[in-house]
């Protein structure tokens, strides 16, 4: 990387990990300026405006996602292994991810559900590829033979899904100690629905 790519990531890093405290309507030039006690030009310059700035926290906190949750869970098995270990990996990252403000994902939904524009739009892009993740890794168990034929993955991702928002909300919001099992609980459920049985 260039010393000017260095400096976009370093930003990028703070500023994710700013928004994730604030929401992303809270992070601002400004704001970011101000925390990294930078010129506001000199940010304008990276990223021309609120909305680009923006979009690329979250592309940024993606990458982050990748890299800890997905890329380490496609490594196992296809199948129920996989499955496992992208929940496992996503459950960690909403407990002890890089975030202080938990996952950034789940606040933003939240956020930017009724706000239409780009921001909006790129956000919906990078949960429907997470889905597309689930459904497909669920895919490829069927074929594999460890879920039923007639079992739906795109019903499955999003039950998946319903399962890991159930945990943030008790362990964040609820700071409920047994939000972890409850999940885990769930998550076997929905897996031992979806299984084939001799």
């Amino acid at each position: 990387m260039s010393k000017g790519e260095l400096t976009r990531h370093a930003i990028l890093e703070h500023a994710t990990l700013l928004a994730s405290r604030v929401g992303l309507e809270g992070l601002t030039i400004g704001t970011l300026a101000d925390d990294l006690d930078l010129s506001k030009s000199g940010l304008f310059g990276h990223f021309r405006s609120k909305e680009t700035l923006q979009i690329q926290v979250l592309e940024h906190a993606a990458a982050s996602f990748v890299e800890i949750v997905v890329r380490p869970a496609l490594r196992e098995p296809r199948g129920a292994p996989r499955i496992r270990a992208l929940f496992d990996r996503w459950l960690e990252w909403t407990r002890a991810g890089p975030l202080p403000g938990g996952c950034l994902f789940v606040a933003a939904a939240t956020e930017l559900d009724d706000q239409p524009g780009p921001v909006r739009d790129r956000l919906q892009e990078l949960q429907r590829e997470w889905l597309g993740v689930l459904a497909t890794s669920f895919r490829k168990g069927i074929e594999e033979g460890h879920f039923r034929a007639d079992a739906d993955p795109d019903q499955f991702a999003q039950d998946l899904y319903g399962v890991a928002l159930a945990y943030h909300h008790a362990h964040r919001l609820l700071q409920d100690p047994k939000a972890e099992a409850r999940a885990r609980h769930a998550f076997e459920a929905l897996l031992s629905t979806a299984q084939r049985h001799p």
